[in-house]
């Protein structure tokens, strides 16, 4: 299975009005929709289109902090939040220097993104256990299966990034928003734990990417249940999952992934699907979004966000300056086959005279490849092109997988040699020597391979590193491992808010 949800795209942005005011505080209730939606899944359809609104939020890419990956950069040591000035994208700037507090910061979106989700996910999940008239068994369990892994998704990301979170099973009403209370990280994982396992018998074992891509298959909760686990330091459960999604190392799993041989070519939007991936995050061109959508449109704005300012010149087009890299992850890339897929050197193609650019805050010439706005990719239809590129981001690859299987083994001090050919069949893909097993080789290892997709903070903090590593951004022990719980979730709930905050 490759994860990208493609064709259902513009469904998506249709259907959604029809069914919830999604854009408010998960806390918030609005009449209009809760009446819209206890008149709607009457039909296959209009299950369809539930389901497609529970998928939707992956995609999320507006609002004041913009939710992907520039956002969780900006915290690591990978990169600089960059941008126009210091107060540019404000909430991302007080992740990158740690200042931020529960008014200030990236949390008000991650929340709403994630409990949106979980809310879709759970009315969907009541009509579809409740029976819709025409929609058969098969489907049904699909459908049911998608949602519960849509469900432990957006659990996963809420309780790594705020650890104490109300946690919902069922549609919230009225009487109930104002009583809730948070729930322990050992509910909340158990649940996510449960979720998986319950969806893995009824999802599909892969899918054809041209009508189905984006789609949870089974290879996809697998995976996405190896990673809860490591989570979790439950090191033998991670490996058992994991070792079913990679197979033979450097070969083709069960699920028919395998590693590309052109590292570069795995972030093309021209190998959308490829076989490296797993869980892929779509954007497209095709929706043709413009400033007056705002927030609501389907490219990816990550892609302008991290190009170079007042750009003029071959290859790229002008961006907004966002996420610089730092020169000790350039350093330590310099000498890597990996740098010229990971780094673009705008200032090396300014001193030569071939272009020219601005030089924003916290500049130091470098910076993401991955998700550069090439020219190749503009859009040419309507709508604002900036807001249009369709690039798509891949939340779980191969190699990822690999690595993390590998680092289960070193820890449960299980079969090393299989450790070992995962760890060397990611370097071998780029032509490096293999090395020996280790944690602190493979944690080097994700860092080069995964540089600039979004990993770096996560790892940093469930390996205890990040106070030392981060403490020259100012990250502070005890304290900055976690979001603050948003100011406005507060008001007039039993939430409590995280300690240091």
């Amino acid at each position: 299975m490759k994860s990208t949800y493609k064709k259902y795209i513009l469904i998506a942005a249709l259907s959604l009005p029809l069914l919830s005011a999604c854009d408010k505080d998960y806390l918030d209730v609005d009449p209009r929709g809760t009446v819209l939606e206890s008149t709607y899944y009457k039909n296959p359809e209009e299950a369809f289109a539930g389901l497609v609104a529970a998928y939707d939020p992956l995609g999320w890419e507006a609002g004041n902090t913009y939710h992907n990956v520039g956002a969780i950069n900006s915290a690591s040591d990978d990169v600089y939040a960059g941008g126009g000035s210091s107060s540019d994208m404000n909430t991302w700037q007080v992740w990158n220097n740690y200042t931020l507090d529960p008014a200030l910061g990236p949390q008000e979106e991650f929340w709403r993104r994630n409990f949106t989700g979980v809310s879709r996910a759970n009315t969907l999940l009541e009509k579809l256990q409740a029976g819709i008239p025409g929609l058969d068994q098969a489907t049904s369990a699909r459908y049911i299966a998608e949602a519960k892994f849509l469900r432990a998704y957006y659990y996963f990301d809420l309780v790594r990034l705020f650890k104490n979170v109300p946690l919902f099973t069922a549609p919230l009403s009225t009487s109930e928003i104002y009583n809730v209370t948070q729930a322990s990280p050992e509910e909340v994982y158990a649940q996510i734990e449960k979720d998986l396992n319950e969806a893995l018998p009824d999802l599909p074992v892969t899918v054809t990417a041209a009508t189905e891509g984006g789609r949870a298959t089974q290879g996809t909760g697998k995976a996405l249940l190896g990673k809860v686990y490591l989570y979790e330091k439950k090191w033998p459960d991670a490996a058992a999952q994991l070792i079913e999604v990679n197979g033979t190392p450097g070969g083709t799993s069960k699920y028919g992934y395998h590693l590309l041989a052109n590292y570069a070519a795995i972030f093309s939007p021209d190998n959308k699907f490829n076989s490296e991936s797993i869980l892929e995050i779509v954007h497209t061109s095709v929706a043709n979004g413009g400033w007056g959508s705002w927030p609501g449109f389907e490219g990816n704005v990550g892609v302008q966000m991290f190009g170079p300012r007042g750009y003029s010149g071959p290859v790229y087009q002008a961006g907004w300056g966002f996420n610089p890299l730092t020169p000790e992850l350039v350093n330590v890339l310099k000498p890597d086959p990996r740098y010229k897929a990971t780094v673009a050197n705008i200032d090396s193609i300014a001193q030569a005279g071939a272009a020219t650019y601005e030089k924003g805050y916290q500049n130091t010439g470098y910076f993401i490849e991955k998700y550069a706005p090439k020219t190749k990719w503009l859009s040419t239809g309507g709508g604002d092109a900036v807001l249009n590129y369709p690039n798509d981001y891949i939340e779980i690859r191969l190699a990822d997988t690999y690595l993390m299987e590998a680092e289960a083994l070193v820890n449960s001090g299980g079969d090393l040699v299989r450790a070992a050919a995962l760890l060397n069949a990611v370097r071998a893909r780029v032509g490096l020597a293999p090395v020996t097993a280790s944690l602190e080789n493979i944690y080097n290892e994700r860092r080069l391979e995964l540089a600039t997709e979004g990993h770096r903070w996560y790892d940093l903090v469930r390996t205890g590193r990040a106070a030392t590593v981060l403490a020259s951004k100012g990250f502070i022990a005890g304290k900055h491992e976690i979001l603050p719980i948003p100011l406005a979730e507060l008001n007039n709930t039993k939430l409590v808010q995280n300690p240091g905050y």
